[in-house]
């Protein structure tokens, strides 16, 4: 009698052991849907206080571009082709800005590109430099600010107390050494309102003339 009943055992554990299963997998993607559905209800409560609020989710390329803008708008330079420059103009020569002193062009054989001869005299050193450029090539021009000041005060270590027409304070320009250093402790010294005329390129900045301040009307 057992021989008969072993193969329904058999089939029948088969059934449960099948039948389990798809219960198994109807009860998972049972759960998958009501995730989905959860999820998407999600996206859509967060849009709809979005739309509320009156405010659109922050978009990161925007902050990129604002930075960008920003960093271009406080360059401190800007190419010019070398053929439009101008003597008195300004130029940046190995890295330094650079007043134009005298400048002239030449071809170089029959088949050559023009070529401008710079000569230039750095702003801050005085000193002499060169430059050999194709006339179509592009060079840098420096942003020069020239900006005056009024000087309220001397420090002990000869930095100069300084301040704007709009009034804000400036306390970092040194006392230059030579003739302008000497002429601008001199109106200081004897009292006189003064004025300083600041220049800065390139990161750098200068007192390159004291003068007595007019007199108010």
């Amino acid at each position: 009698m057992e021989c008969f009943h072993t193969p329904h055992y058999y089939i029948l554990s088969s059934s449960s052991i099948l039948f389990s299963t798809l219960f198994i997998s109807h009860n998972l993607i049972h759960r998958e849907l009501l995730l989905d559905q959860f999820f998407f209800s999600t996206i859509q409560i967060s849009s709809n206080l979005f739309k509320m609020s009156g405010e659109a989710p922050v978009d990161d390329s925007q902050h990129e571009h604002t930075f960008d803008s920003a960093d271009a708008g406080a360059s401190t330079t800007y190419p010019m082709q070398c053929s439009a420059l101008r003597k008195n103009g300004f130029v940046v020569i190995k890295n330094r800005p650079c007043k134009i002193v005298d400048m002239s062009t030449s071809k170089t054989g029959k088949h050559g590109h023009a070529k401008v001869h710079l000569v230039a005299i750095d702003i801050f050193t005085q000193k002499k430099l060169e430059e050999l450029c194709p006339s179509t090539h592009n060079m840098d021009v420096p942003n020069v600010s020239r900006i005056e000041y009024q000087l309220l005060d001397i420090t002990d270590d000869d930095f100069l107390s300084l301040m704007s027409e709009g009034g804000d304070l400036k306390d970092d320009v040194k006392l230059p050494d030579g003739e302008v250093g000497q002429k601008i402790r001199a109106l200081f010294d004897s009292e006189k309102d003064t004025n300083v005329i600041v220049l800065t390129a390139m990161g750098e900045q200068l007192a390159i003339d004291g003068k007595e301040a007019p007199k108010s009307g």
